[in-house]
């Protein structure tokens, strides 16, 4: 992966930009608006899973974003902000960002921090055995859950495939319109993901 330019964004417009962020269907709602927001460092045992797979060809590719930020002098682990960056081939600028953690209360009263965003970026922090910094959001309305259950068994039930199996069944979704439930995270930043969605993964 050849990145051509990398620009540094602070906590704080991070944090900013976090609160922009609208519901992909209703685009003037933010359900982070009035949210506390934090920068933190977690465990990957800490992090519930919602997505029962990754795909081999994405852990690649996000390890290959991995080493080529590091080249830049940026660690995909510890962004201590966001970063934009510019791929060769690519004219337009591609905002990086931290994997998104919720806080969410469920049925059975415990309250995990599900992954909303960066799946892909999460379980490769898992193999290479390190921590990673994440963007917490607590206390989010209740009219805006995440829109698929947190895994029953965590980790413990997520495949590692080539290809994903005619029918299989990608996250337990809460509602029967669960699409009413994405965030859009374009809507505060610039081409999150980059081309075809490489770097961020909502298993939308």
């Amino acid at each position: 992966m050849d990145i051509k330019r990398v620009e540094r964004h602070g906590v704080d417009e991070l944090m900013a930009n976090m609160r922009k962020v609208g519901m992909l269907t209703r685009p003037a709602e933010l359900p982070y608006k009035d949210c506390p927001i934090s920068l933190e460092t977690m465990h990957t045992n800490e992090i519930a899973p919602a997505q029962r797979y990754v795909l081999t060809q994405e852990i690649m590719k996000v390890r290959d974003l991995r080493w080529s930020l590091w080249d830049h002098g940026v660690d995909l682990f510890k962004l201590d902000g966001y970063a934009t960056i510019w791929l060769d081939g690519y004219d337009d600028p591609i905002d990086v960002l931290p994997p998104v953690v919720e806080q969410s209360e469920e049925a059975d009263a415990s309250v995990v921090k599900i992954l909303n965003d960066g799946m892909h970026r999460v379980y490769l922090a898992r193999m290479e055995r390190s921590p990673i910094q994440v963007v917490y959001v607590r206390e989010v309305p209740k009219q805006y859950p995440y829109y698929a259950f947190p895994l029953v068994n965590g980790w413990g039930d997520v495949d590692i495939v080539s290809e994903l199996p005619e029918g299989y069944i990608k996250k337990w979704h809460r509602i029967k319109d669960y699409k009413s439930l994405y965030r859009d995270f374009n809507s505060g930043f610039q081409n999150v993901g980059g081309p075809r969605g490489h770097f961020s993964n909502a298993g939308k």
